[in-house]
């Protein structure tokens, strides 16, 4: 098992998708964050279940899907943490200026 970390600004990135999903459905929104924290959840047992972003082929990042985001995370082996790094919409694409270093 390793150790879950949520990035302030992985935080805030779902804070914002569900803000602007509660301006139409208060319900979705709060759906979309428990969805969320549970796959990521998984993680815990599984931490190198995620796919590979297609925008960084053979980089160290892994992504989850929980429709509608895409959840960018990293695998730190050496300290048995997975760092939650990115939390966007699936249809945006992922920048590198974006992804936190830890």
């Amino acid at each position: 098992m390793v150790e879950v970390v949520w990035t302030e600004s992985a935080l805030a990135d779902l804070d914002a998708i569900a803000d602007y999903t509660a301006l139409e459905n208060q319900a979705a929104a709060r759906k979309l964050v428990q969805k969320t924290f549970g796959h990521v959840d998984q993680l815990e047992a599984h931490p190198d279940s995620g796919s590979k972003p297609r925008e960084f082929r053979g980089w160290r990042y892994r992504q989850i899907i929980e429709p509608p985001c895409r959840i960018i995370y990293r695998h730190n082996k050496e300290q048995g943490r997975v760092f939650i790094l990115h939390v966007m919409r699936s249809e945006q694409r992922l920048r590198r200026s974006k992804l936190v270093r830890k």
